[in-house]
C-alpha cells in the first residue's frame, strides 16, 4: 500500500514539473493531457487506499526520510493515511482531476496555458503534503505551499488592468466606498496572499508552543501528551491554531480576501474553494480535534464564529450581482456551517459537510466557468437571462447543484447539513440552531436567485452583432460536460453514504453524544426543509412576479445598502486598520529610519571612513617611517599587555 500512498502524494508534483518545462513555450495540448492524467492517477490511488483503510482498519503510516535532526530535535518526512486524511485525500483527487479536465477547455485559447496547469497541479500537490503529513511541520509546509500557490493562481492573468468593480457594492449611489474603486488579479493576490500571511504567524506561534513545551510536533506524540500541559497553556495553543484557521477558511475578520479571490480563473476558483485553500482551515481543526476537545470553550467561541460568518455571508449574497461572489459568499457561508459543527465536537459532522460541499460547490464554480465562456467573460447576472436555452446542459447541472446547495432531500447537502442543525440543536445551542436554520432559507434563496437571473426569464443581452456587447451563447465542450458530471453525480448521492462514512471515521474522531427523540429529529428535519423549499419558492416567485430586475424597490433601503457595502466591513478595515498603519509606517520612515537609524550608521560610516583618511598620512611608502611606526604598535602592544597583566 505504501506504493499507492506515495503514488496519490507525488503524481501532481510530477505533472506539475513536466508542465513547468513548457511554461513560457506556445500552448500544448499534451501538458493538459498529461497533468490531468496523472491527477486521475493520484485519484485512482487514493480510492484503493480508501477502500484498503474502509475494509482492514488498518493506518499506512511511512516515513520517507528524516528532515531535521538536531541534538534532540527530530522532525521527519512522514505521511500518514487513516480515515480521516484518506476522506480528504479522495475528495482533492476527485475534485481536482475534474477541474483539471475542465481547465483543457477553460484555458483553450489562454497563452499561459501550460504554466496554468503547471500551477494547478503545485496546488494540488501542496494540498496532498498537507493532509497527508503525519506532524504539525509537514503540514505548515503544505499549508505555505497552498497560500504560494493561490497567489499564483490568483494572479494568474497579472497583466489585465485595474477594472472597475460591478458589484452592487460600488454601484450602490449611497455607497460609502469609492464609485471608481477598481481591482486587478495582482491586488486580489496580493490580498489572499498577505492576510493569510498574518493569520498564519498565529498558527506558527501555536506550533512552536506545541514543541517547546511537548518537544515534539508528530501527531500521535502531541496527541498523547496534550492532556499533561496546563489548562491555559491548551487554551492558546488552540487559539493560536484556529487563527492560522481563520485565514485559510477566511472566517471574520479575515474574509475579505474571499471574494475578491474570483480575479482569477474560474477553474482556480473551484479548487480553492471546493478542495484546496479554504478547506484547509476546517481540516486543521477536525485534525487536531484531540487539542480542541480538551478546551470546549474554545470550540464553542469557534461554533459562535461559524455560525456569525454563516449568516453574514449569505445576507451579503441576497444583493450581489457578481456570479462568482455569490457563489464564493455561500462557500463563506457553509465553512461557517462546518466550524459550527467542529466547534461543537461534531468533528465527523464536519468533516462529512466539507465533502459533500465539495462536490456541489465545484459544479457551480466549473458551470459559471461555462457561463462566462457563453457570455464573453460577462459576469453580471443582470445581463444574462433565458441561457436554459442555449446552455442546457450546464442549467441542468448548476440547478442539481443549487437545490444540493440548499439542501433538498434526497440530495447530498440535505444530510450533511440536517446533521449540523440536529448537532446544534441536540448540543442545546438553540441561538446557534435558530441562526444556522435561517441561513438555511437564505442559502436557498440566493441559490435559485442565481439560477433564475442567469437561466430563465428574459435575454437579457445583446443581440445585435453591431454592438460592441454583442454575446452568442453556446454550450460548452462536450468533455467539459462529461468532467462535470461526476461531481453533479456525487452532489446528488455522496449524502447516502453517510453510515458507512460514519462506520469508518469514527474509529479515529469522537462521537458526539447527542441526545434527540426519534420525534424531535423528524420535526427538525421537517421544519429545516420546510424553510428551504420556501426559499426556493420564494425566489421562483418573486423572479416571475417582478420580472428580472425584483428587488430594485430596496436599493434605496438602508438594509440594501449595509448587505451591498458588505455591512461596510472593507470600508472599516480601511479606515481603521490600513490608513493607520500606512500612515505610521510613513512617519516610521521618515521620522525613525532615515532621521534615527540612518543618521546613526551613516555616523559611523563616517567616522571609520574619516579616522581612514586621518590614516593615510602614514602610508608615505618610506621605509624608515614604516619601520618607527611598527616599533610604536609594538610598544603600544607591550603596555597594553602590561596593563592587562597589572589588572588581573
Amino acid at each position: 500500500m505504501e506504493g499507492f500512498l506515495y503514488t496519490a502524494l507525488f503524481a501532481p508534483l510530477v505533472g506539475s514539473l513536466i508542465a513547468a518545462l513548457f511554461g513560457n513555450s506556445p500552448k500544448k495540448l499534451f501538458v493538459g493531457l498529461i497533468t490531468s492524467g496523472l491527477l486521475a492517477t493520484a485519484m485512482i490511488a487514493s480510492l484503493i487506499l480508501l477502500m484498503h483503510v474502509f475494509s482492514t482498519e488498518h493506518t499506512i503510516h511511512v516515513t520517507m526520510m528524516d528532515w531535521i535532526v538536531i541534538g534532540n530535535v527530530n522532525i521527519p518526512f512522514g505521511f500518514v493515511v487513516d480515515q480521516v486524511s484518506v476522506v480528504m485525500m479522495v475528495v482533492v483527487t476527485i475534485v481536482s482531476t475534474m477541474v483539471h479536465i475542465h481547465s483543457i477547455g477553460y484555458m483553450d485559447h489562454d497563452k499561459g496555458f501550460n504554466r496554468f496547469f503547471s500551477y494547478l497541479s503545485a496546488f494540488v500537490f501542496s494540498m496532498m503534503i498537507l493532509v497527508m503529513s503525519d506532524n504539525f511541520a509537514g503540514l505548515f509546509i503544505g499549508w505555505e505551499g497552498v497560500g504560494l500557490c493561490s497567489w499564483l493562481l490568483i494572479g494568474f492573468w497579472y497583466h489585465k488592468e485595474d477594472k472597475e468593480v460591478v458589484d452592487d457594492m460600488y454601484n450602490s449611489p449611497y455607497s460609502t466606498l469609492s464609485p471608481h474603486s477598481s481591482i486587478s488579479p495582482g491586488y486580489a493576490a496580493n490580498e489572499a496572499f498577505i492576510m493569510n500571511r498574518v493569520a498564519d504567524l498565529g498558527m506558527l506561534v501555536g506550533i512552536f508552543l506545541i514543541f517547546w513545551n511537548i518537544g515534539s510536533l508528530q501527531y500521535d506524540v502531541v496527541f498523547a501528551e496534550i492532556g499533561n500541559l496546563g489548562h491555559g497553556l491548551i487554551v492558546a495553543i488552540a487559539i493560536f491554531l484556529f487563527i492560522g484557521a481563520m485565514g485559510k477558511s477566511a472566517q471574520f475578520p479575515f474574509n475579505a480576501w474571499l471574494a475578491n479571490a474570483m480575479e482569477g480563473p474560474t477553474p482556480v476558483s473551484a479548487l480553492i474553494h471546493a478542495a484546496t485553500m479554504v478547506t484547509a482551515g476546517v481540516y486543521l481543526v477536525i485534525r487536531a480535534n484531540e487539542i480542541f476537545v480538551v478546551v470546549p470553550e474554545v470550540g464553542y467561541f469557534i461554533a459562535s464564529l461559524g455560525a456569525f460568518v454563516a449568516i453574514g455571508a449569505a445576507t451579503m449574497a441576497l444583493v450581489a450581482t457578481n456570479m462568482k461572489k455569490i457563489i464564493a459568499y455561500s462557500t463563506l457561508s457553509q465553512l461557517g456551517y462546518m466550524f459550527v459543527a467542529a466547534g461543537l465536537g461534531a468533528y465527523w459532522v464536519a468533516l462529512f459537510h466539507l465533502a459533500t460541499h465539495a462536490f456541489f460547490k465545484s459544479v457551480l464554480f466549473l458551470g459559471a466557468g461555462n457561463v462566462m465562456h457563453a457570455m464573453n467573460d460577462e459576469i453580471n447576472i443582470k445581463k444574462m437571462g433565458g441561457l436554459k436555452k442555449y446552455m442546457p446542459h450546464t442549467a441542468l447541472i448548476m440547478t442539481v447543484a443549487s437545490v444540493a446547495l440548499a439542501g433538498i432531500y434526497p440530495l447530498a447537502g440535505f444530510f450533511s447539513k440536517d446533521l449540523i442543525l440536529e448537532v446544534a440543536f441536540g448540543s442545546h445551542a438553540y441561538i446557534l440552531w435558530l441562526v444556522l436554520w435561517i441561513t438555511a432559507g437564505l442559502t436557498a434563496f440566493y441559490s435559485f436567485r442565481l439560477v433564475m437571473y442567469v437561466f430563465h426569464g428574459k435575454e437579457n443581452w445583446s443581440h445585435d452583432k453591431e454592438d460592441d456587447n454583442y454575446q452568442h451563447p453556446h454550450e460548452t465542450y462536450p468533455f467539459v460536460i462529461a468532467a462535470m458530471a461526476p461531481l453533479a453525480i456525487l452532489a446528488v448521492s455522496a449524502g447516502w453514504m453517510e453510515h458507512s462514512f460514519v462506520e469508518m471515521v469514527t474509529k479515529v474522531l469522537p462521537v458526539l453524544d447527542i441526545h434527540v427523540s426519534t420525534g424531535t429529529f423528524w420535526a427538525l428535519v421537517a421544519v429545516t426543509s420546510a424553510i428551504a423549499l420556501s426559499g426556493i419558492a420564494f425566489a421562483v416567485y418573486k423572479f416571475n412576479k417582478d420580472g428580472q430586475y425584483y428587488g430594485e424597490k430596496m436599493k434605496d433601503t438602508f438594509v440594501y445598502r449595509l448587505l451591498a457595502n458588505q455591512y461596510y466591513i472593507p470600508y472599516l478595515m480601511e479606515r481603521v486598520i490600513i490608513k493607520p498603519y500606512l500612515e505610521m509606517s510613513k512617519v516610521s520612515w521618515k521620522e525613525v529610519d532615515l532621521k534615527i537609524i540612518d543618521t546613526f550608521v551613516d555616523s559611523v560610516a563616517k567616522t571609520i571612513y574619516n579616522m581612514g583618511q586621518g590614516s593615510r598620512a602614514m602610508q608615505t611608502g618610506n621605509l624608515s617611517k614604516a619601520l618607527k611606526w611598527m616599533t610604536l604598535g609594538v610598544v603600544i602592544l607591550l603596555l597594553a599587555a602590561a596593563a592587562a597583566g597589572n589588572l588581573k
